[in-house]
């Protein structure tokens, strides 16, 4: 069996991966298991360059499958901001409140109808052999007018779907994942990896 190491730090991010892939033929490792703690310069201007960036990094030093993530939220009104800096946004050291602070600050005023928002995730997958393959997954909604809700992480409390009622981080996990541009992004990926293997498997 082979090995698939997630390039991440973020052990809920890592653990939702594995249990997504429990039912394939791989042994799911994080950074942590490979004892590998490197400081990766995401110099990308895109997220699907960002992901490619960590999963080849990681992918040079171990030798093996990688997965690796870049995900943020993109603000119609704001053109895209924040983006790729996303988790940078306001300063590296900037809690989720501040950065949630700051992003309502620069749509005051602004009516909803114009605080259209998608949350993004790229994943890239990249094969020791050189290989490599990107899946993306969005999540459209609207920036609210305060934070609601206490579930979830960083933009969570102000990322409001009209159809729910309700922000996502006023929804119970189960419920998000199954909506979230992560979630999409990781089936997606799964179909990917299945490919690869029933067409290793029929060339074999």
């Amino acid at each position: 069996m082979r090995n698939l190491i997630v390039a991440t730090r973020n052990k809920g991010k890592y653990h939702e991966i594995k249990e997504i892939l429990a039912d394939m033929p791989f042994n799911v490792m994080s950074m942590e298991d490979m004892n590998l703690y490197v400081d990766i310069v995401e110099n990308g201007k895109t997220f699907e360059e960002n992901s490619l960036i960590k999963a080849r990094e990681v992918c040079k030093l171990v030798n093996e499958i990688v997965i690796a993530d870049d995900s943020g939220l993109e603000v119609d009104y704001l053109n895209g901001q924040p983006g790729i800096y996303s988790s940078r946004f306001g300063g590296e050291n900037a809690t989720d409140r501040e950065k949630n602070k700051i992003l309502l600050a620069m749509l005051e005023g602004v009516p909803f109808e114009k605080r259209k928002a998608s949350f993004v995730c790229v994943i890239a997958v990249v094969y020791p052999e050189g290989n490599y393959f990107t899946v993306k997954g969005t999540c459209d909604g609207y920036i609210g007018f305060k934070p609601e809700g206490r579930n979830g992480f960083g933009y969570d409390p102000l990322f409001y779907m009209p159809e729910y009622g309700m922000t996502t981080a006023q929804m119970e996990p189960e419920e998000k994942h199954k909506i979230s541009h992560r979630g999409k992004a990781l089936k997606l990926m799964v179909e990917e990896l299945k490919k690869s293997i029933l067409f290793k498997h029929h060339r074999g």
